[in-house]
């Protein structure tokens, strides 16, 4: 794993859990010298993020469509700054040169872009690992939420443990780096889940 995306909020909350928990991530990542790729703000989770990894020496890629350069949100010290013309060329170049994706708090934005990779996981587009550190307990209620729905038979057990679920950013990043797993092959040929 050399470069790893994070999903994060432009906003901020003031939490200092949650700045402790970006200030370790971050010291772990530049130390197994992994590569940052990000939204490209200045703003909220997603500036802290960049400007910890920068003060520890860590290379930052920041990916950014150009409205949101123009609203002067854009970082303008990251190792690297790719501008693209919309969100869904940002979401797919970010994916595309990642190796793993990391999720922290954030809004609707945080979560379309982790259901979309985990969907793409388990649709056996890529295969890449896939964690959410859980900074006192804030996605405690979406992993509740997926467990409902495999009670319910709307997603099997097999593709919901394909996301892992941390507390803390070094357990996290050593289970993603030896993440290796095939999604179920079969999703789509077998609607039975029974």
């Amino acid at each position: 794993m050399k470069s790893i995306c994070v999903y994060c909020g432009a906003n901020y909350n003031g939490d200092p859990l949650l700045k402790a928990a970006v200030e370790t991530l971050t010291q772990h990542l530049v130390n197994k010298g992994i590569r940052l790729v990000y939204g490209g703000g200045s703003v909220g989770v997603m500036g802290m993020l960049a400007d910890e990894m920068l003060k520890r020496g860590g290379e930052v890629t920041g990916i950014i469509p150009q409205f949101l350069m123009d609203k002067e949100v854009g970082h303008t010290g990251l190792t690297e700054m790719i501008v693209t013309t919309n969100m869904h060329e940002r979401k797919k170049k970010m994916a595309d040169i990642a190796d793993a994706f990391l999720i922290l708090p954030g809004g609707f934005g945080t979560l379309e872009e982790f259901f979309e990779v985990l969907t793409w996981l388990q649709l056996g587009l890529h295969n890449k690992a896939i964690g959410v550190l859980n900074i006192a307990g804030f996605y405690d209620n979406l992993f509740a939420q997926m467990d409902v729905m495999v009670k319910q038979r709307y997603l099997k057990q097999t593709n919901r443990d394909l996301v892992f679920n941390e507390h803390e950013p070094e357990i996290l990043l050593n289970k993603m780096m030896h993440f290796s797993a095939v999604p179920d092959e079969v999703w789509f040929k077998d609607r039975n889940l029974t």
